[in-house]
């Protein structure tokens, strides 16, 4: 059972919302929400690794590896505490048991689209499983911390300027408002709201749509980051992610002539372009890749998910040409914070794919996304950590109007065209080419 009032509320159970809990001191109760499962995030699906400075002279090919594949959008600032603090992320994850792959006794390390050296760590092909399911398990032996399943945010309860709770939809139905000193958004992305996304489907851009509603900070939120190469199926739901790591390993893109069209490791923005241009001049639904030169044993060992995944719709990843599709898959903008994860609203954080500190610019570098998560959580986490004392508890808040949340479809249905309008708004030719069909 859920209590009325808590230190802390964390709404959101990937990695930033985990690593988020398990940063703040034990002493502080804090309750953490998620729509779905626990394992039901982003975070869970992430395949090809988590990037980390290996030494100080890889630090300026990083940086300008992020920046270029931001379009020199990103905000330097982010950028170089993102660089800085991986080593001791990295050094925390494996503290909490996560296991990346070794050579010999020296940790492994793969290269991906626009990185200019190896520099990723991961785990087979199931990199973010790995580390977030670790973080559960960490998460749920904290006595502090409470865990509320299949429980949704439906608004925020502001009082003073300041935010002093959420409102929530318990598993049965019921609403109820929740207190807290603090609020801590770690909701995701927007991918739900699109036909075609990597996304889960109830990864909606909740947060993103009480912004707008309550007119806290947005930042750049039509940088939409379109994935070049996820497996095309007559399915519905969520579609399957070839990681970047197997154009990383050397898996070619052929057009449906079997001819090479672009450079495979430049930056995502580019290849899905060349891939859009392509499936456009042979009028068809799709491009290939290939992955012909690598041994089986090699990848059975190296992607044994996306093996499994492609044979189960009908393709052998050691034979055949694979049928892949561009698909929505990434939110570089989100609810304005700074270095620390505040954004405009006193006492409301955002993290992960919600919040926007700039670190991504215009366009993610791969494998950015998991280590910017953890490092401005664990800031974030830090930051209140020292102010928590100096917060007053809120007040009482004032009854709730129940039946204005009753109608949860009606009010995702007003959500979802909040979102595509200020997108629209923002940047109407990618609305035009990418959003018109959602709205």
């Amino acid at each position: 059972m859920m209590e009325a009032y808590y230190d802390v509320v964390i709404v959101g159970t990937g990695a930033a919302g985990l690593f988020t809990g398990l940063s703040l001191p034990g002493h502080l109760r804090i309750l953490m929400i998620t729509k779905d499962k626990v394992e039901s995030s982003d975070s869970y699906l992430a395949q090809g690794g988590i990037c980390v400075l290996k030494s100080e002279e890889d630090y300026d090919s990083y940086f300008e590896d992020t920046m270029r594949a931001g379009h020199y959008e990103n905000n330097k600032e982010s950028v170089r505490i993102m660089i800085q603090e991986s080593p001791g992320i990295i050094a925390s994850l494996i503290s909490y048991g996560v296991e990346f792959e070794h050579d010999g006794e020296e940790l492994a390390y793969t290269k991906e689209g626009a990185h200019s050296a190896s520099r990723i760590l991961y785990h087979k092909d199931v990199t973010g499983k790995e580390i977030t399911r670790k973080l559960i398990a960490c998460a749920r032996k904290r006595p502090n911390i409470t865990i509320a399943s299949h429980t949704a945010m439906t608004d925020l309860v502001i009082q003073d300027n300041r935010c002093t709770g959420i409102i929530v939809r318990e598993s049965d139905g019921g609403i109820m408002p929740v207190s807290s000193r603090a609020v801590y958004l770690a909701t995701g992305g927007i991918g739900g709201l699109f036909a075609n996304s990597t996304n889960f489907r109830h990864i909606t851009g909740d947060s993103l749509a009480l912004a707008l509603r309550h007119g806290i900070e947005l930042e750049n939120i039509h940088y939409i980051q379109i994935h070049p190469t996820t497996l095309y199926s007559h399915r519905e739901g969520r579609r399957f992610l070839i990681s970047e790591s197997v154009r990383g390993e050397g898996a070619v893109l052929l057009n449906p002539d079997g001819q090479r069209f672009v450079d495979e490791l430049q930056p995502r923005d580019v290849v899905t372009e060349a891939i859009r241009q392509e499936m456009d001049r042979f009028h068809s639904p799709f491009v290939y890749l290939s992955l012909a030169h690598m041994q089986k044993d090699k990848i059975l060992y190296r992607f044994p998910n996306i093996y499994e995944r492609c044979l189960e719709e009908g393709y052998d990843l050691s034979e055949d040409r694979i049928p892949i599709i561009p698909a929505q898959h990434y939110l570089m903008g989100g609810i304005r914070t700074d270095s620390f994860a505040r954004t405009s609203l006193c006492n409301l954080f955002a993290v992960g794919e919600a919040g926007c500190n700039g670190v991504h610019g215009a366009n993610r570098l791969a494998s950015n996304s998991l280590l910017e998560s953890l490092v401005f959580a664990r800031r974030g986490a830090g930051l209140l950590a020292s102010a928590i004392e100096n917060i007053s508890p809120p007040p009482i808040p004032a009854a709730i109007d129940v039946f204005a949340y009753a109608d949860s479809q009606a009010r995702s249905r007003e959500d979802k065209s909040l979102i595509l309008n200020e997108i629209k708004r923002r940047d109407r030719e990618f609305y035009d080419k990418w959003c018109n069909d959602e709205n």
